[in-house]
């Protein structure tokens, strides 16, 4: 077996490209439920695109740091069929995050599957070495198995387990100590021997070369990072959340929505109207057994009540969560409803406002 070591310059590198790359993916997918579907479907496949690039990335930084007494090279194909199947399945764990009702098993679900695809990548990376190649026992497997899954799981959790600024940052770390263990877990359990010339499936990669392409993939990380951490201070400064301690805006509060009836305007309390339902130009309140007729339009009623907690569950309806008495999911559908409220019983949800609604549930 041959002596190998690690340069501890490009162990810290590494672990930067990891960081970089998990702060892109999980800051682009922020909001990604509440958009629409096509839009969706392309954050999804940029975050996959940055996530599982900045493993494939931080894994290949780290074997150009890995010397050996002897020269070896990589297999392309392998290398670059390494690169997909991170890409690939770190786009499944994004999709069950993003398209399916978020809690603890799809978080969990999608954990498991980052993990796999950590080790997965890792492995097949390794296969590709040529004149040299790594030897690894069951036991190695099933370690690196097992610590990918569980740091992928916490790591997913902090991230997604509420989507704000503070979650996201965490994540990232969380992120790229997971990527970075896992590879130098695998290594550590690695031994290496001397082997025949193999025959190559696809073109010849030395280190330099490698070194080449790898270089191309971190400045694509970086300067999607830097694009990425431009929106992320953007946002945190013009749209900056209140503290906890807040109070509430003054508007929230205190204006009424206004209402006619015999010939007058009167106002009712936000919180007191359970739904809105577009009529024409127009839309109806329902308040307790009354539907009471409001000179708003449905989307000004949207913009006007957004920071009261209102939400948008279909093109003609408006739900003000703290009357919803249950919800029910029909497949690409559904419904919430209501108990108290004698005036209405159900609004329907549309396929998509699912992810908004449920958000706003707490589902």
């Amino acid at each position: 077996m041959l002596e190998f070591s690690h340069n501890g310059w490009l162990i810290l590198a590494s672990f930067a490209v990891a960081l970089m790359a998990a702060f892109t993916g999980l800051s682009l997918t922020r909001d990604a439920s509440k958009v629409p579907e096509g839009k969706r479907k392309l954050i999804v496949v940029m975050a996959a695109v940055a996530l599982g690039g900045g493993i494939w990335s931080m894994h290949f930084v780290a074997m150009l740091g890995l010397q050996l007494p002897i020269q070896f090279y990589y297999d392309a194909l392998v290398t670059l069929i390494s690169a997909l199947l991170a890409i690939l399945v770190v786009g499944l764990a994004l999709l069950i995050l993003h398209f399916y009702p978020r809690g603890a098993g799809s978080i969990i679900a999608a954990g498991v599957v980052v993990g796999f695809g950590i080790v997965l990548m890792h492995y097949v990376g390794m296969l590709g070495m040529r004149l040299c190649r790594p030897v690894n026992s069951v036991t190695d497997y099933l370690l690196s198995g097992v610590v990918s899954v569980a740091l992928s799981v916490f790591a997913i959790w902090v991230a997604y387990d509420r989507r704000t600024r503070r979650n996201i940052l965490l994540g990232t770390v969380c992120f790229a100590m997971a990527v970075v263990a896992v590879h130098f877990v695998a290594v550590t359990g690695t031994q290496f021997a001397m082997s025949e010339a193999a025959d190559v499936i696809g073109p010849v990669l030395s280190n330099q070369s490698l070194a080449i392409g790898v270089t191309v993939a971190v400045f694509l990380i970086c300067g999607a990072f830097l694009l990425s951490g431009v929106s992320f201070l953007e946002r945190a400064v013009v749209v900056a959340e209140p503290p906890e301690s807040a109070p509430e805006p003054v508007e929230a509060a205190t204006a009424g929505v206004p209402y006619q009836r015999d010939g007058h305007t009167q106002f009712v309390g936000r919180n007191q109207i359970a739904a809105i339902r577009a009529e024409g130009h127009y839309t109806l309140l329902y308040v307790g057994g009354e539907k009471l007729f409001c000179p708003w339009s449905i989307s000004e009623a949207d913009s006007r009540l957004a920071a009261s907690g209102y939400v948008r569950t279909h093109r003609s309806y408006l739900v003000n969560p703290s009357h919803v008495s249950g919800f029910e999911r029909l497949k690409d559908t559904g419904v919430v409803y209501f108990e108290a409220v004698d005036s209405l019983t159900k609004v329907p949800v549309s396929r998509s406002r699912l992810a908004p609604v449920r958000e706003a549930l707490g589902l």
